[in-house]
């Protein structure tokens, strides 16, 4: 499976936290702790008190998420 960066170039856009979680299908926690684990991107600051994430690097993230899973390779967190 290509990258997305490999992809026709796109609009970049961010999306905010109920966008990704829609998204990904997880949780705020989860996705806070895996961001902390370094397996999620980690989101960019837009104000003072908001981040967004950018939508590509999501993506991407769910993109590897199913090859890895199409091969037998995903690890889920031990709780």
């Amino acid at each position: 499976m290509e990258n997305r960066n490999e992809r026709e170039p796109s609009c970049r856009r961010l999306i905010r936290r109920p966008v990704v979680q829609d998204m990904c299908g997880l949780s705020s926690s989860a996705m806070y702790e895996q961001i902390a684990n370094g397996t999620f991107p980690r989101p960019v600051p837009i104000g003072a008190r908001a981040v967004a994430w950018v939508e590509s690097e999501v993506e991407d993230w769910i993109d590897k998420r199913i090859e890895a899973a199409r091969v037998g390779e995903v690890s889920t967190p031990h709780a």
